[in-house]
């Protein structure tokens, strides 16, 4: 009978201890947080424009540049510019000491006269010579004399007219002008020092500033296409941007290339000219150049960002509607800063993640976190991210 009391304790204690064994683990279970979703940044496939760009590191030269020189000896007696200013073609820039050359002038003046009146005199003598000679009253050999001095004299007066004509142009020579329209650099002579024709270094140096060439290196893969569209006669854009790339400076034409690749770099020269209107160039500056090839229309853009790599082939994680994502096989063949062109495997609207991909797999539940996210708007989710909007 205490065999059946005993055995009848101990089942009630087995079926105790498991009833508080499923409790305890479903208390567990009801505990258990789910599994988390990752937050991304996304940003929406978007159909567009996008440019073919070649780059090259370019130096803005000036397509003049001008020493100013005296042509003549003498005192500086007026400088008329200021340092850094912009100059005109034709306006004055320095004077010289004219006097010496008024006096040259009225000495070649003087034998003028002197050989002018001796001139006459010789005609005087000449027409009284010939009225001789038709009387025979004096040898030939007379009139033949006379009439040598008379080229003589003539010879004398064409001298002087051109020492004249000299002196005049000394004195033009006093007042130097600027030859071309530009801006005018530091003096390099003081007022009152004496100049010669022969000094090395000039009175200052003119640089043309509008408009201005910018000179850049392209790889030699590139000149094929670059010279067909020139062959047809296409304008091809070229950007110049400082050396961050964060600020266009100007926009200009490819202007013409070099005959010659440069063998050391495997690079040709390009020579682009830009109006310069706000002088944003400045000669001898370092630019990034940036030649317009074609433009790629009705493409899809995604951030390039978004675009991964794998030793096979190139993807990017879609988020779908249920907001999980899957890896989507693409093709791009062409990037142009923070954007690149989808040939094959994207849609317009379709989401792609563009931070956060470290986290993803195949399949992981994601929330559209972050700047630039959005939700799923109208059955299918929607987003923009900065950046993902390109400007052709």
């Amino acid at each position: 009978m205490w065999l059946i009391v005993v055995f009848a304790i101990a089942l009630s204690s087995y079926y105790l201890v498991q009833r508080n064994s499923q409790k305890a683990t479903g208390a567990k279970s009801a505990t258990r947080p789910a599994a988390r979703a990752t937050p991304v940044v996304t940003a929406t496939a978007a159909r567009g424009s996008m440019g073919v760009y070649l780059n090259g590191l370019g130096l803005a030269t000036a397509f003049n540049t001008v020493t100013v020189r005296t042509r003549v000896d003498g005192e500086l007696i007026r400088v008329a510019f200021e340092e850094g200013q912009l100059v005109h073609a034709g306006d004055l820039i320095a004077k010289i000491d004219p006097r010496p050359y008024q006096v040259q002038l009225e000495q070649a003046e003087g034998l003028m006269s002197r050989d002018q009146a001796t001139l006459n005199n010789a005609n005087v003598d000449l027409n009284r010579y010939q009225v001789l000679m038709s009387q025979d009253a004096i040898p030939k050999q007379q009139l033949d004399t006379q009439m040598a001095t008379v080229r003589q004299s003539e010879g004398a007066i064409k001298s002087d007219q051109a020492a004249i004509d000299s002196a005049k142009l000394q004195l033009v020579y006093c007042d130097i002008h600027s030859p071309i329209t530009g801006r005018i650099g530091l003096r390099l002579v003081d007022q009152g020092n004496m100049v010669h024709a022969a000094d090395a270094n000039g009175l200052a140096v003119i640089t043309q500033l509008q408009p201005i060439a910018v000179i850049f290196n392209i790889a030699e893969d590139h000149l094929p296409a670059v010279t067909q569209k020139m062959r047809v006669g296409a304008t091809l854009p070229v950007e110049a941007w400082d050396h961050d790339m964060r600020k266009k400076l100007a926009s200009g034409n490819l202007l013409t290339i070099d005959n010659q690749v440069d063998q050391t770099t495997g690079t040709v020269r390009f020579k682009a000219s830009f109006p310069n209107q706000d002088n944003s160039l400045f000669p001898n500056q370092f630019v990034n150049a940036r030649l317009l090839l074609e433009t790629k229309r009705n493409v899809v853009i995604v951030p390039a960002a978004a675009i991964q790599r794998s030793p096979d082939s190139m993807y990017v994680y879609v988020v779908k509607p249920d907001n999980t994502v899957e890896v989507r096989n693409i093709v791009s063949s062409l990037t142009e800063g923070d954007q690149a062109a989808v040939d094959s495997g994207l849609a317009p609207g379709d989401l792609v993640v563009i931070d956060g991909v470290d986290k993803l797999q195949p399949g992981s539940k994601v929330t559209l976190g972050g700047k630039g996210s959005q939700g799923p708007k109208d059955g299918h989710p929607a987003a923009k991210s900065p950046g993902a909007s390109h400007k052709g």
